[in-house]
């Protein structure tokens, strides 16, 4: 299979805002804003994002800057779509700030103009939705060069959309002369960077998710620097299915499982649930049975938890860990009969206090805040894929943005 190299980009912390003179001058901040609604309403379901960048944004009010806000929601590819403006994060964010945030429309418009002009330092304003111009998912030049024309310092603190190389993330640094990170990026690519360096103790990966195929590379990548990578969630059954028909895997991802398994260097950090809870329908209220993970092989069975010894096992991995890295659940954690394996995992992570410990990705997130664990780690990342293709050792474009030279 050959030897895996990961590469990891960062080794140095980035040049973040707090080192800024940005007194009365305009900055351009980007965020990560794309908060989800609640079903068939344009009310904000959860306001965390918001929260995030509530720091940089302060920093800059109390700095005198003259803040002009930017970021997308949703998806609406180059059209005004009514339920996706950002008037409910405006108004959020002018509610959790405490101040009046000015709606300075589209980019390029008379009325964005003479919004952006008319700011007094420590004034914010926020731009509609970037996507609804195509030019910011196709970071075509015209879209880059009206947005750098409203700033006079650029501010990337959207950690959540840096692995995307869009007009608003990687052509206005490369166009307006003084970029920094904002106290959010900073934070998330100091944390992810300690997670990646070499550990003095047990370093232990928990590794969860429903496909191989979106966590092959991440599990290569932790493998390649950790002691311990301990498999969970429905991807097993593909491990498991390939295992036991190495000479005609039943499917994709049972071929991907097998092709990482025989590697020689990496297997034996991976560490697979010796028993599971298996299934004949994927359905919350399904009967289950807690069998050895062997017999979990065939079609019509599913694996929607680790149970038993598998538990007990991976509990006493991460006691004894210094660094712990955990992206996925362990099983289906949002049905209470299959959140077990989670759940402990989860607990026994934040009840290890001596290590350093890091925790990826948005159910992983949920599971957190499920179990009454928020604040008990060293650092959750607010990026789902951003975190993703950090821990994988591939270079975001956000923050690449940032450090590269003129």
């Amino acid at each position: 299979m050959g030897e895996y190299v990961l590469t990891v980009q960062y080794l140095t912390p980035l040049l973040d805002i707090s080192t800024a003179d940005v007194g009365g001058k305009r900055v351009l901040l980007r965020a990560e804003l794309n908060v989800p609604f609640a079903p068939d309403t344009t009310d904000i379901a959860d306001d965390s994002r918001i929260r995030a960048t509530l720091p940089t944004l302060e920093l800059l009010r109390k700095s005198n800057a003259r803040t002009i806000v930017c970021t997308h929601i949703g998806r609406p590819r180059g059209k005004w779509v009514d339920e996706l403006t950002v008037e409910p994060v405006r108004r959020r964010m002018a509610d959790l700030l405490g101040c009046d945030v000015r709606n300075a429309g589209l980019v390029g418009s008379d009325h964005c103009r003479d919004v952006v002009d008319a700011l007094q330092p420590g004034d914010v304003a926020i731009l509609e939705n970037l996507r609804f111009r195509l030019g910011e998912e196709g970071n075509e030049p015209s879209f880059v060069n009206a947005l750098a024309d409203l700033a006079d310092i650029y501010v990337n603190d959207a950690f959540g959309a840096s692995h995307r190389a869009h007009a608003s993330i990687v052509g206005v640094p490369a166009t307006v002369r003084e970029r920094y990170a904002g106290l959010l990026l900073a934070s998330e690519n100091n944390a992810l960077t300690e997670a990646l360096q070499p550990s003095d103790g047990v370093s232990v990966a928990a590794v969860g998710g429903a496909k191989v195929a979106d966590k092959l590379a991440l599990i290569r990548s932790l493998a390649v620097r950790f002691d311990w990578v301990l498999a969970g969630g429905g991807m097993v059954k593909a491990f498991v299915d390939g295992r036991m028909y190495p000479e005609s895997p039943p499917n994709e991802e049972a071929a991907l499982a097998l092709s990482l398994w025989q590697d020689e260097e990496l297997r034996p950090k991976i560490v697979m649930p010796t028993h599971v809870k298996i299934t004949s329908q994927f359905s919350p209220d399904a009967e289950f049975h807690g069998v050895d993970a062997a017999n979990a092989h065939g079609p019509g069975k599913f694996i929607l938890d680790i149970d038993g010894a598998a538990i007990l096992e991976y509990k006493h991995l991460l006691e004894d860990a210094s660094k712990i890295v955990w992206n996925g659940p362990m099983g289906v954690f949002e049905w209470p009969r299959f959140s077990g394996g989670t759940k402990a995992v989860a607990e026994t992570i934040a009840a290890n206090t001596t290590a350093f410990t890091l925790a990826g990705g948005g159910s992983t997130a949920e599971a957190i805040s499920k179990f009454g664990l928020d604040g008990k780690l060293t650092h959750v990342s607010t990026g789902g894929g951003a975190a993703l293709e950090f821990l994988e050792g591939k270079s975001l474009p956000g923050i690449a943005a940032l450090t590269n030279e003129r």
